[in-house]
């Protein structure tokens, strides 16, 4: 359906791609993975027609549509939630129109070409979509899919503009789902998902009609929905047809074939040329020196792959903690006339490693910042245990560093006289390296942010860490670092998170927060889903 064909683009001396090529299918589930930087979203722009390849081409049907979610930045206003929703089937007349062309292009195809079956799949999608317009259908679509991204029935008639950014995201892909173009691209879908709306996604989008390019730090989601997986890796572009566990494992042999393909080549090359040299100035086998002379000047030179710089850190030692952690009791908290908490009873425990869970909107942040000391109550107790010593890494951490700091000033803002933290090693250890360390943080991606973040949460030994959305803008390998990390780290952990292949390798114990109630199971996060799915049935 979509051919990408042998697309170089550079910025300045950087080179992003380098002669890629790689086809879109009609019914493709693909993940497209690399490390922060590689290219992904450039490559999302590029099949949007938002970025020129600087050579080489990218080739899309008229019939086919393109669908995109970006990580952020949308936002609407001037309708209820049901009017915004309703605007994706505005393409009605569109459609009709697009199935009309579709029907002399098929009369003019050979019926045993790919193309031919590709455009009968693409109008079975159209003439369904088309059926969805009538008004009875409209609503129960629109309703089925917001209230999926986590809306309620009351929520329907409520103006855009009351809700927040995440909120405004879901919004806009749910608009997306329900115009179900022929090649759904998502850029992290999840990051603005609770756990039970992820879950709904996935089920929505195993079924999706049309072409699914999805790019994800959510290893579980991907594993859910995805089939194929492409890798952007140094301006290169390797495919795999399987998912990302099966790309991992394929990754690893291709890169070893590689190196042993390398290692041979070496030693041949090596033989090669003590026989040229030994036999030289022998007239009688000056022919057979000159064939093997020339042999390997023509031999292409195997090459091995470079290998990415990778994270790496830990924790500094944990001071020796006390039995008891923090406890709140009878805790009461209201925004205004919005009641959070009402007489909240939690204790922690020396070595609990916990998940908070619950529909966004329930509390979960405001409980970590009531534990971390930094948000007040209006009525109980917070009791923190008598060695307990706090580490907080807040939601919105990376986005509240100093503007004004280089990434060293930043991390060094945070010492507090602990004169065994070491500033350059920390950040070194998280991929800043030489000039880096001097780079305004107003420049800085999101995932270099968050990796600062981190830095300024190692420059304090703690026994207790909260973590509030810790993984947003690191990858997946970045994420799998991290875990080990906390695996490592010989405190108590409380981590709020979407991510449930990232909980389900850390914690114990998922805390459930909702507005009526709070429960803690001793569970990992993928446990207490099934336990969800259980329930409900």
């Amino acid at each position: 359906m979509i051919f990408i064909k042998e697309v170089n683009l550079a910025f300045g001396h950087k080179k992003v791609f380098e002669e890629i090529s790689e086809t879109i299918a009609p019914r493709d589930r693909i993940a497209l993975v690399g490390s922060n930087g590689s290219g992904k979203t450039t490559l999302l722009r590029m099949l949007m027609e938002e970025v020129e390849p600087d050579s080489g081409m990218i080739e899309k049907p008229d019939y086919a549509t393109v669908g995109y979610l970006p990580q952020d930045g949308i936002s609407v206003s001037g309708h209820s939630l049901r009017e915004e929703a309703g605007q994706a089937f505005a393409g009605a007349v569109g459609l009709k129109e697009k199935l009309d062309e579709a029907e002399i292009r098929l009369g003019e195809m050979e019926p045993d070409t790919e193309e031919f079956y590709d455009l009968i799949d693409l109008m079975g999608a159209w003439e369904e979509q088309l059926a969805s317009f009538e008004p009875e259908k409209m609503n129960s679509r629109i309703e089925k899919v917001m209230m999926g991204m986590g809306f309620s029935l009351a929520d329907m008639d409520r103006q855009v503009e009351e809700f927040s950014g995440g909120w405004q995201m879901r919004i806009a892909l749910g608009k997306l789902l329900l115009q179900a173009p022929s090649l759904l691209i998502l850029d992290e879908p999840t990051n603005h998902l609770d756990v039970v709306s992820q879950h709904w996604l996935e089920h929505y989008l195993r079924n999706y009609q049309g072409a699914i390019l999805l790019i994800s730090h959510d290893r579980a989601f991907l594993e859910a929905v995805t089939e194929r997986t492409i890798e952007l890796k140094m301006g290169r572009l390797n495919s795999y047809k399987g998912n990302y566990t099966f790309y991992l494992k394929e990754s690893a042999a291709r890169i070893e074939r590689q190196r042993k393909a390398f290692v041979n080549q070496k030693k041949e090359i090596q033989k090669e040329k003590e026989f040229i040299n030994r036999f030289r100035s022998n007239v009688k086998k000056a022919a057979m020196v000159q064939s093997r002379i020339k042999a390997l000047e023509k031999m292409e030179i195997i090459k091995p792959e470079a290998e990415e710089k990778k994270i790496y850190f830990r924790f500094p030692p944990s001071p020796p903690a006390s039995h008891k952690v923090v406890e709140l009791t009878g805790l009461s908290k209201s925004y205004d006339q919005l009641e959070v908490f009402d007489g909240l009873d939690l204790r922690i425990e020396k070595g609990d490693r916990i998940a908070v869970v619950g529909v966004n909107g329930a509390g979960k942040s405001t409980l970590v910042r009531i534990l971390a000391g930094v948000e007040p109550f209006q009525d109980g107790i917070r009791d923190v245990g008598v060695n307990t010593v706090i580490g907080y890494f807040a939601q919105h951490q990376a986005e509240e560093l100093n503007p004004q700091n280089d990434v060293l000033q930043e991390v060094e803002s945070s010492l507090h006289g602990n004169p065994d933290a070491n500033p350059r090693g920390a950040l070194g250890a998280l991929l800043f390296s030489g000039n880096d360390v001097f780079k305004k943080t107003s420049v800085l991606s999101g995932g270099e942010r968050n990796r600062v973040a981190l830095a300024k949460l190692l420059m304090k030994p703690c026994n207790f860490l909260i973590m509030d959305e810790p993984t947003n803008h690191l990858d997946i390998r970045s994420k799998e670092v991290l875990q080990e990390a906390l695996n490592l780290f010989e405190g108590t952990a409380i981590i709020v998170s979407h991510d449930r292949a990232f909980l389900d390798g850390v914690v114990t114990k998922v805390l459930e927060v909702s507005p009526s109630k709070t429960r803690m199971l001793t569970c990992n996060v993928s446990e207490y889903m099934e336990r969800l799915n259980s329930e409900e049935a």
